[in-house]
């Protein structure tokens, strides 16, 4: 731009210096093949210096595109622990229907066939589909004769997964 500015400058002081109007006319066409020549490397400069940006941006994007990859897989890796670290920890907390029963012998008996305080009936041999129904409709107060005050508190603390556990180790007594 500079390079043109002064030719545009040298023409014009040509032209006012009162030379002939010949050598005027050479200068100004020597200017005029300067200027075309630098704007003709200009833009050869121009597309050199595009052709490097574009060689950067594909190096950058590629650097970011294993940066994400290698931050996915580290995610990935991350994630696949906590679960493991979770199936562990749900594994240790899984609920001991054995364990449970035995505040049940007490009334039914370590086989489940004693009549509870000679009023219920023998749990022994029950499926566990008609034990669970039975413990969740004694802890819903819809279920029960005789026995039905005693055995509200008794399943009121138990939860969905020790009801199951505990229907599932009573119904293979």
């Amino acid at each position: 731009m500079k390079i043109f500015i002064s030719s545009v400058l040298a023409l014009f002081l040509l032209g006012c210096s009162g030379d002939n109007k010949q050598s005027a006319e050479e200068s100004a066409t020597a200017q005029k093949e300067s200027v075309t020549q630098n704007v003709k490397d200009v833009k050869s400069e121009a597309i050199e210096a595009a052709k490097e940006v574009k060689e950067e941006v594909v190096k950058t994007a590629e650097q970011v595109k294993e940066e994400v990859a290698t931050k996915v897989e580290e995610s990935k890796e991350a994630v696949a622990a906590k679960v493991e670290e979770a199936e562990t920890m749900i594994a240790e907390v899984q609920v001991d229907g054995a364990k449970l029963y035995q505040v049940c012998a007490g009334c039914h008996g370590a086989d489940g066939s004693k009549v509870a305080l000679g009023k219920s009936q023998i749990i022994k041999g029950w499926s566990s589909d008609k034990i669970k129904d039975a413990l969740n409709g004694y802890k819903a107060g819809t279920y029960g004769g005789a026995m039905k005050s005693i055995m509200v508190g008794q399943v009121s603390k138990l939860g969905d997964a020790e009801i199951q556990a505990l229907s599932e180790h009573i119904s293979k007594l």
